[in-house]
């Protein structure tokens, strides 16, 4: 499989707006304990980040999508997936590669 094949794949496997709003969260608040982390040297908030991030997107999979995070097939590409469906997110591009891919409204 290709990246482009498997962004489509990731894509549908977050089709409910709610699960893609639950893992905003966890990358944004990963993000905000890493860069607390590296700043105040505080080893558990580095830890607790993947922790944070990773515990939002799977609780999303599991209680709204019902479905198998990617993460378990592809986790550097779903990784790099996160972020970049995270910054199509907050660029306003989302909706274009959904509706490309066939998801529903973005």
């Amino acid at each position: 499989m290709t990246y482009d094949e498997f962004w489509g794949r990731y894509l549908r496997a977050h089709s409910r707006p709610s699960t893609r709003l639950l893992h905003f969260a966890g990358s944004l608040l990963a993000l905000a304990l890493l860069l607390a982390g590296l700043l105040t040297l505080d080893w558990r908030l580095l830890v607790l980040a993947p922790v944070v991030g990773y515990g939002f997107a799977w609780a999303a999979h599991l209680g709204l999508e019902g479905n198998r995070p990617e993460t378990f097939g592809h986790p550097l590409w779903s990784l790099v997936s996160d972020f970049r469906m995270l910054g199509l997110w907050l660029s306003g591009r989302l909706p274009a590669h959904l509706a490309r891919h066939g998801v529903g409204r973005g």
